[in-house]
């Protein structure tokens, strides 16, 4: 039971992480118009839709802490003060299209606060880390279980600039542009840090 829950949290594998394309064509959840209509409400002050951005939002919030290296209790506790945060400061979110970032920037800011609080504990954990289901079964199966315990070690072990980068882009599947301003960086630096983590994982998994 333990290995198939474990499994079940380990979704990618080192060719999802190596195709951008992949994860760019992947639709999005929620339309524009709805993230327009979520944010006009949000910024008048509607209760219902900071419920509603609980709602649809809590899943990812956890799982970004999750990868960044969080333990479940540390996730789960900076995952609400992500959204209390967002909702004091609902005042700043000017655009729907800018939900998405708006909303992991001031994820990644609760994050690094935490890290910076807590730099004796910053030896990230791998079970926040997880690798896509690719289909294998029956033979395959223990194979494919240790390439992706590489995988996520891999990943675990990448500076927390690098891990952002890999986290955000490819396993959150915000685009560059959502991805960067996330980050607080400009796009080509973004690109920069996003490459020379791939660079770095290529060489680290075989």
């Amino acid at each position: 039971m333990e290995k198939k829950a474990k499994l079940a949290e380990q979704k990618a594998d080192l060719a999802y992480l190596t195709s951008e394309q992949q994860n760019l064509d992947r639709k999005k959840k929620h339309s524009d118009q709805g993230r327009d209509s979520l944010a006009a409400r949000l910024r008048a002050g509607d209760r219902a839709a900071a419920a509603e951005l609980v709602d649809v939002y809590y899943e990812q919030i956890y799982l970004f802490m999750k990868r960044l290296g969080h333990d479940r209790q540390i996730s789960e506790d900076l995952t609400q003060e992500s959204f209390l945060n967002a909702w004091y400061h609902i005042g700043q979110l000017r655009e729907g299209k800018a939900l998405n970032s708006w909303l992991y920037r001031i994820a990644s800011n609760i994050s690094k606060l935490y890290w910076r609080k807590h730099k004796h504990d910053n030896a990230t954990g791998i079970e926040g880390i997880d690798v896509r289901d690719d289909g294998k079964t029956g033979c395959d199966e223990a194979g494919h279980y240790e390439q992706m315990e590489q995988l996520r070690n891999a990943v675990a072990r990448l500076p927390i600039k690098l891990r952002q980068t890999v986290v955000l882009h490819y396993m959150q599947q915000l685009t560059i542009a959502e991805a960067a301003e996330a980050a607080g960086i400009r796009n080509g630096t973004f690109k920069s840090r996003l490459n020379k983590a791939l660079r770095t994982l290529r060489k680290q998994v075989t």
